[in-house]
């Protein structure tokens, strides 16, 4: 298939599913409320991520039907694929446990990381691809709260991972594309949210992308496919550690992100989305120059970076007014 062609299949695909997703939720009212945990301000219909799911799925399908490539790994992304959309699709219509939802993550990457790595014996690539499904995942779902971010950071992420390992490119750009077209529907101004069911969409494909990727560059790189990732990473982890040390009820929803607390602050989703972007945009450049490097260089680099990462989010963090963002755990 054209590459033309495939990228004209998953961003048609997207954006044809994400406007029967945007009048499904109007009249099904799967609407999400403002309210102190939330950072929106209007009520705003859920659940448009599907159409970057079905958009995947077309694409498994064509790939397939083709038999261009082998059928177990795509076979093992679809039925993974299909149980994080499928779980995050109910929970956007009903509530879950998030014991049950972490609970199938875990299926889906053991059904990846069998598929991808397990049927050929390379089981330590096999557990990477595992954890990384539950672990994406979630990252995704948490720094899913304003107009546009965890798309376009997932844009830049996939063409992060494209230029470091050119035999996922293809895979890769697919994501892209399907996000591309998901985009105007959530930015600059969200009509429709991407639900869990996008978020989880985004997270586990991600986590199949960075774990094909870092087969690619090899054990001794491994921190380098990381790079693209680094913002969510960082603000994901750091937020989620403070907050278990301040004994707080992690697991609910909150406004404690560096994201969240900068529009809290007064700054706008297109603003903070833009930073966000530009933090990605320059990890991905570096990524890719450390990609020329020895690998102690291109190591040490990418802990250089994230170290840096890190000491940014605090600086940011202790100029906003400690008290935004913070939730009162009834």
């Amino acid at each position: 298939m054209a590459l033309a062609t495939w990228l004209a299949l998953h961003a048609g695909v997207s954006a044809l599913a994400t406007g029967c997703a945007l009048a499904y939720a109007r009249r099904r009212n799967l609407v999400d409320q403002p309210g102190e945990r939330r950072s929106h301000t209007v009520p705003t219909p859920r659940g448009g991520g599907i159409g970057i799911a079905v958009a995947l799925l077309a694409g498994c399908a064509a790939v397939l039907a083709a038999g261009t490539v082998a059928a177990l790994p795509v076979l093992a992304f679809a039925t993974g694929l299909l149980l994080v959309a499928g779980i995050g699709w109910i929970d956007d219509h009903r509530p879950l446990s998030p014991g049950l939802r972490l609970g199938v993550q875990w299926v889906a990457g053991l059904v990846l990381a069998w598929g991808l790595f397990g049927a050929d014996g390379r089981w330590a690539w096999a557990l990477f691809a595992a954890v990384l499904v539950p672990v994406l995942v979630n990252v995704w779902n948490f720094m899913d709260g304003i107009d546009g971010l965890a798309t376009s950071q997932a844009i830049l992420a996939a063409l992060g991972l494209a230029a470091l390992a050119p035999a996922a490119g293809v895979a890769t750009l697919a994501l892209a594309a399907a996000c591309v077209a998901f985009l105007p529907f959530n930015f600059p101004r969200a009509r429709i949210f991407l639900g869990d069911v996008g978020s989880g969409t985004l997270g586990y494909a991600l986590a199949a992308l960075v774990a094909l990727a870092a087969d690619d560059v090899g054990g001794q790189r491994l921190l380098l496919v990381l790079l693209p990732l680094s913002a969510f990473l960082v603000d994901a982890s750091l937020t989620l550690a403070s907050r278990m040390l301040a004994r707080e009820r992690w697991w609910l929803p909150h406004t404690s992100h560096l994201y969240q607390r900068w529009v809290k602050a007064g700054r706008s989703h297109v603003f903070v989305t833009s930073v966000y972007g530009a933090f990605s945009l320059i990890a991905t450049i570096l990524a890719w120059f450390l990609g020329g490097c020895t690998p102690l260089f291109a190591g040490g680099g990418a802990v250089l970076w994230f170290a840096l990462a890190v000491a940014g989010w605090f600086a940011v963090r202790s100029r906003l007014d400690p008290g935004k963002g913070k939730t009162e755990d009834a």
